[in-house]
């Protein structure tokens, strides 16, 4: 906070008043891009109405993966609380992270879990738990996680974009039926 107080030309005082810590500071900082992005969102499935609800997904994936790349600096000290004080309940059972709270959490996994529904009602998918397939699909987005794969692994974006497509799109497709099973239903 004091080398951000002093880049911006404001005592570390007028920061901490308005901020309670730098995770607080970065999603402010952050919120006009998510604005934009949301409505980049909106443009994008608006278009792709009537495509294949795989196909929206597809859309949605890359825009995340691309709002990782561009504003990663950013996201990942805006979710670091969830990385350093994880908060229990009484009789220790586990209780949220602030990750999960955000507000751009819940939209996206409100948008996901109706891609994912809509994919599966129109057997672009096989049946799933759709909300624990949102979820997980956001844990391979946390910033930190990607930030980990891009720096300590050296995997390239679209080589983490591929993976995510082959495990979430590809791998939960219906199996087509085997030659044999189709000769014996004739």
């Amino acid at each position: 906070m004091h080398q951000i107080a002093k880049t911006a030309g404001v005592g570390q005082g007028t920061l901490y008043r308005r901020y309670k810590n730098k995770s607080d500071l970065c999603m402010d900082l952050l919120a006009e891009r998510h604005e934009r992005f949301i409505q980049d969102m909106a443009a994008l499935l608006a278009e792709k109405a009537t495509s294949p609800a795989l196909e929206k997904l597809d859309g949605v994936l890359t825009h995340i993966i691309t709002l990782l790349e561009e504003q990663g600096a950013l996201l990942g000290p805006a979710v670091m609380p969830d990385m350093h004080s994880p908060v229990c309940e009484k009789g220790h059972k586990f209780q949220h992270f602030s990750f999960q709270e955000m507000p751009w959490y819940r939209w996206f996994h409100n948008l996901l879990t109706e891609l994912l529904s809509e994919a599966v009602h129109r057997g672009e998918l096989a049946a799933l738990d759709i909300p624990y397939t949102a979820d997980a699909i956001l844990a391979t987005f946390h910033p930190m996680f990607y930030r980990f794969q891009r720096v300590e692994r050296g995997f390239s974006m679209e080589r983490i974009l591929q993976g995510i497509r082959h495990i979430y799109i590809e791998g939960m497709k219906p199996s087509s039926p085997l030659p044999d099973q189709i000769k014996s239903t004739t």
